[in-house]
């Protein structure tokens, strides 16, 4: 008698668990509606990233074909009001006239030749008008340029929106003559000058003699054609990122559901 119990229990013992009771239906369809909506929310997220990793493949396109076009005329005063980063930032642009050497600015600048400081001359053209022209990276604020002749030169580089505010963690010190950004209005108010385009040109690299190797010509500042074009494009991993999202939204729901089929009634 005392086997047959003990055989009793031990067959209890392994035998598999019970389910628990139903859930309410008001709380299955409340799970189910918070999981379509999450579902939907991360779907739809999903594709707007895809639709922000083609305009931005598309962007790239534009600027790199900008930059390696023929230059063009800058946008003259008449356009001034127009000119956009959409339109016309990275745009290979040229433009005439005579450096104000007097009015040269630097601003703090890190490059591939280490950090130091841009070298901004504003550029008086034919009908008074003034195009501030970064002429290229300069090891130090110590740095004196030789006075070259007040003669016309054409400049030819990559058309730049106005950076205003400051850079590096910092604001720029007008008063100080501390700049940490190429913000075009400012250094036009702070040198006193008017007519000034809102935008400003990074001047291409000089050409390079057939005798000067090219770490020759690297050392002699100013130094052009040091511009960073670089665009963030993580969309894909964004894309991915919120279509898994919605996936385990899905199964989720499965789990749930199959859970309550094997619930008794």
């Amino acid at each position: 008698m005392t086997d047959v119990t003990e055989q009793g229990s031990s067959i209890g013992s392994h035998s598999e668990p019970v389910a628990g009771p139903p859930r309410s239906g008001s709380r299955l369809i409340w799970l189910l509606v918070i999981a379509s909506l999450l579902f939907t929310l991360f779907a739809a997220l999903g594709t707007w990233q895809l639709y922000r990793l083609q305009w931005k493949l598309a962007l790239i396109e534009r600027v790199e074909q900008r930059v390696h076009a023929a230059p063009v005329d800058a946008p003259q005063r008449e356009r001034w009001s127009q000119v956009t980063a959409t339109s016309d930032e990275y745009r290979h642009v040229r433009v005439s006239g005579v450096f104000l050497h007097e009015h040269a600015v630097k601003v703090m600048a890190v490059t591939e030749l280490g950090s130091g400081f841009w070298l901004l001359t504003p550029l008086q053209t034919a009908d008074g008008s003034i195009v501030l022209v970064n002429r290229g990276f300069i090891p130090s604020l110590s740095y004196v340029e030789p006075k070259p002749p007040a003669t016309e030169t054409v400049v030819s580089g990559l058309l730049r929106i106005s950076e205003p505010g400051g850079g590096f963690l910092r604001e720029n010190d007008a008063a100080g003559g501390r700049w940490y950004s190429r913000d075009v209005t400012a250094i036009a108010a702070a040198q006193r000058l008017s007519n000034v385009a809102p935008y400003f040109i990074d001047q291409d690299a000089r050409p390079q003699s057939r005798e000067a190797s090219p770490a020759d010509h690297a050392a002699v500042p100013p130094v052009g054609g040091l511009t960073v074009i670089s665009f963030n494009n993580n969309h894909l991993v964004y894309a991915l990122t919120w279509y898994v999202l919605a996936l385990m939204v899905l199964a989720a729901c499965w789990w749930v559901l199959r859970d309550e089929r094997r619930r008794p009634n």
